[in-house]
């Protein structure tokens, strides 16, 4: 039987610094809560907003695998790998930290924020080389579809590769319309988070931001109430 938990938008972990304010569907920084450490290796999904002239300094990272969505706006990135790039709409940035690596995430565009949402998935194998990658997804190549955004190094799958045999998707779905996602294996979940609009999943009504987390299922099917976008992240549970 699946089992399912539900994570409402307003119950997430908030801190607003100011120049960045983040919401945190699992404990993140100084906010912890023992229920939502992690879902299987998705350890971090964060949804930041970032005031103009501002962003994140020089930080490292090791042994995880970082993806970051841009929803508005433009972040640029620069790393100890020699990557200086700008994340705009609809492109996603890919990074395995490895074996190590330190970066910066920078708003230079003083009059406009940037919107986007990071996540944390634990990796496969530790101790990797570090990798970058970024590519443009269209939006209208998820209209009523699954739209493979990243997918394991392993497979030949579509999307920015990662260190894990994980899938991440985004899909913008018209009212009315149904879409089914099915796990690659039964040792994977599927953690849903509604990005904007109205939808029903297991039988469940989730609002803007509200996230499901579905795992011991052969499918899972979403159907939007009205026009719906949707982030879905398939990881190993175990």
């Amino acid at each position: 039987m699946a089992k399912i938990i539900i994570h409402e938008a307003d119950k997430r972990g908030h801190a607003n610094h100011g120049w960045l304010d983040a919401w945190h569907s699992f404990s993140f920084a100084s906010w912890y809560d023992p229920t939502k450490v992690n879902f299987g290796m998705l350890r971090v999904l964060n949804d930041d907003t970032v005031a103009g002239g501002t962003g994140f300094g020089k930080h490292p990272h090791d042994n995880m695998e970082i993806v970051t969505v841009v929803l508005e706006g433009a972040l640029e990135h620069k790393d100890s790998m020699g990557n200086t790039e700008s994340i705009h709409v609809d492109e996603v940035q890919a990074m395995s930290a490895g074996t190590g690596i330190t970066h910066s995430e920078y708003n230079h565009n003083k009059d406009e924020k940037v919107r986007l949402f990071q996540i944390w998935i634990f990796p496969e194998k530790q101790n990797v080389k570090p990798q970058y990658n970024q590519a443009y997804f269209k939006k209208e190549d998820r209209i009523n579809k699954l739209q493979t955004i990243a997918s394991p190094i392993t497979n030949t799958d579509a999307g920015l590769k990662i260190n894990q045999q994980a899938w991440i998707y985004r899909t913008a779905l018209e009212e009315g319309k149904t879409i089914t996602v099915t796990p690659h294996n039964t040792n994977n979940g599927l953690y849903l988070l509604l990005v904007e609009g109205n939808v029903t999943i297991m039988d469940k009504e989730l609002n803007r931001r509200d996230a499901i987390g579905v795992y011991d299922t052969d499918a899972v099917e979403i159907k939007a109430t009205n026009n719906s976008e949707v982030l879905i992240i398939e990881v190993p549970m175990h």
